[in-house]
């Protein structure tokens, strides 16, 4: 095993106590991220942590309210009014990056981070760019905003980069507006923007989310290429594990605002420990085995992140909530715990019989 993925799954099971400063690149500590509102407390993360190193790609992946873009959007201190109403979100753990602790310091040295230290893709381009103003100009404003360079020299940047992200004749498309672009472009002229300044953390949320197969490939192969040209840490969000798939060192599955399962790739693709995992397994088409059956949805719907179930999150939709005896699984919430080589797993369930239903019950079938 990798020093790198060592130092990373230990991080993530119980919060990292200590208050030294962060060894790895990217470290989040004990993350919560609450949002008050009228019907309740949203805990739409709720003791997040892992590390990432530079060079390294790490998949977060779960469904739809799991806490995924909170968790992106924490990171990149971009929380300062809460997505479900006026009120700000309350923010606490430790969010350390390149030895600077985000959460505690002031909003201008997190400004000063972002876009030059740190960048996202965004899920929805047409969204994130200023319909107003040409592509190039924004661009151009976000490389301005961090280099003492006149207006011609940092066009002469985001051409570069527009070239760079696969932007045909791109000296004449630095004029066009974002919706003279189709949605493979807008994407990738979002891509020139996140990395112009080559910042040295890259989130991805949901990048190839509405965009035709074929698109798809040629953006995360963009995102690979780039990734390995900068050496930048990469987050990809996705629910999509063909994606993470594709891309990812690592893999951290989220449910109900918490990090059920954690390893490297080939771990959860092939040795996954939790039964949510199981159901996005048995949920992604696969064209590497002949398709024996249906694909299997995941039952039921994610819960409510005001409430939350008791005991395991994942109970009510668990069709093996009922093996482990004494119903501890609506009674106790299952903390991460090493199962074996940095695979970290959250689940009741003892490793004899999680081995016994993958091997007998669930990959026979996928």
């Amino acid at each position: 095993m990798s020093e790198s993925h060592t130092t990373g799954a230990s991080a993530v099971g119980e919060a990292v106590t200590d208050a030294v400063p962060a060894r790895s690149f990217l470290e989040v500590r004990d993350l919560h991220v609450h949002f008050p509102t009228e019907d309740g407390l949203v805990k739409s993360v709720d003791g997040l942590s892992f590390r990432l190193e530079k060079g390294k790609t790490l998949g977060i992946v779960g469904e739809s309210g799991s806490g995924k873009s909170v968790t992106s959007l924490g990171v990149m201190g971009l929380h300062t009014v809460g997505q479900y109403g006026r009120q700000k979100a309350r923010l606490s753990g430790e969010i350390w990056l390149d030895g600077q602790e985000l959460l505690s310091a002031d909003p201008d040295t997190v400004r000063r981070l972002r876009g030059r230290e740190m960048a996202m893709i965004f899920q929805d381009p047409l969204s994130a760019l200023h319909p107003y103003f040409t592509i190039g100009h924004q661009i151009v404003e976000a490389y301005r905003v961090h280099h003492d360079v006149d207006k011609k020299a940092a066009k002469k940047r985001a051409v570069e980069l527009l070239d760079r992200v696969g932007i045909p004749q791109p000296d004449q498309r630095v004029n066009s507006y974002p919706h003279e672009f189709s949605g493979g472009m807008r994407q990738r002229a979002m891509i020139a923007m996140s990395l112009v300044n080559n910042p040295e953390l890259l989130i991805a949320d949901e990048p190839t989310t509405a965009l035709d197969v074929t698109v798809q490939a040629q953006i995360l192969d963009l995102i690979r290429d780039l990734q390995k040209e900068f050496g930048s840490a990469v987050i990809i969000i996705t629910h999509d594990l063909g994606v993470v798939a594709e891309l990812a060192d690592d893999i951290l599955v989220m449910y109900g605002g918490r990090c059920v399962e954690y390893g490297t790739a080939e771990q959860v693709f092939y040795e996954p420990q939790h039964p949510y995992t199981w159901g996005l397994l048995g949920s992604m088409p696969r064209i590497d085995r002949a398709q024996s059956e249906r694909l299997i949805p995941v039952k039921g719907s994610p819960p409510s992140l005001i409430n939350i179930p008791q005991g395991c999150a994942f109970n009510p939709r668990c069709p093996y909530a009922d093996v482990p005896e004494g119903g501890v699984t609506r009674t106790e919430r299952p903390e991460l715990r090493d199962v074996g080589e940095g695979h970290l797993s959250a689940c009741h369930m003892n490793q004899a019989d999680r081995h016994r239903i993958w091997t007998e019950e669930i990959a026979p079938k996928l």
